[in-house]
């Protein structure tokens, strides 16, 4: 008896082990994958004046997301779109090129992805009606997150742009020369 409750016991404890094992490995959400952080070019933008907003993807490492252009029509593309509000226009969206790569589960074909860091740029322009003083820009970022060995769920986040409008294009001052740098 002493040594059927003894090994009741320690296949117990296996399970529980075994468990939490499996519990630490589950894979991430695809929404932990992908860190965005929006910018814009000026601060304040101002009425009459083009700017750009970048949005930053930080992917963790091991992980890729599809490239806007895919390499086979059933792969899920990066998406950002803007909701503009009144008193702005956006431009077409500027998606960076990819890089081709093979993976275990697509060794015939490379694929078009992005991975560690990519910056999606926005033009837009304060048209001469846009309200001044503190304004957001709601987008949406649309991906789909993988590793070698799996892919997760596709992910939309909504992000808020904010910005400051100001009513004289005077007023329009550069901000995070980092990011918007001439692209060479």
């Amino acid at each position: 008896m002493k040594r059927s409750l003894a090994t009741l016991l320690l296949g117990v404890a296996g399970v529980a082990s075994f468990t939490s094992g499996v519990a630490a490995q589950a894979p991430p959400s695809g929404k932990d994958v992908v860190a965005p952080t929006a910018y814009v070019s000026f601060d304040p933008v101002a009425r009459g004046v083009a700017f750009q907003v970048a949005v930053i993807m930080k992917i963790r490492p091991g992980f890729h997301v599809n490239a806007r252009e895919v390499t086979e029509d059933y792969l899920i593309r990066t998406d950002l779109r803007l909701d503009v509000p009144a008193g702005f226009k956006a431009g077409e969206v500027v998606y960076p090129k990819g890089t081709l790569q093979t993976f275990s589960f697509s060794k015939n074909k490379p694929l078009n992805v992005y991975t560690d860091s990519v910056t999606l740029f926005v033009p837009v322009t304060a048209l001469s009606e846009a309200p001044a003083g503190t304004q957001h820009l709601p987008m949406k970022l649309r991906y789909q997150a993988c590793s070698a060995e799996i892919c997760l769920p596709p992910v939309t986040l909504n992000l808020d742009v904010p910005l400051n409008v100001a009513a004289t294009p005077s007023a329009a001052r550069a901000a995070h020369p980092d990011v918007f740098s001439p692209r060479k």
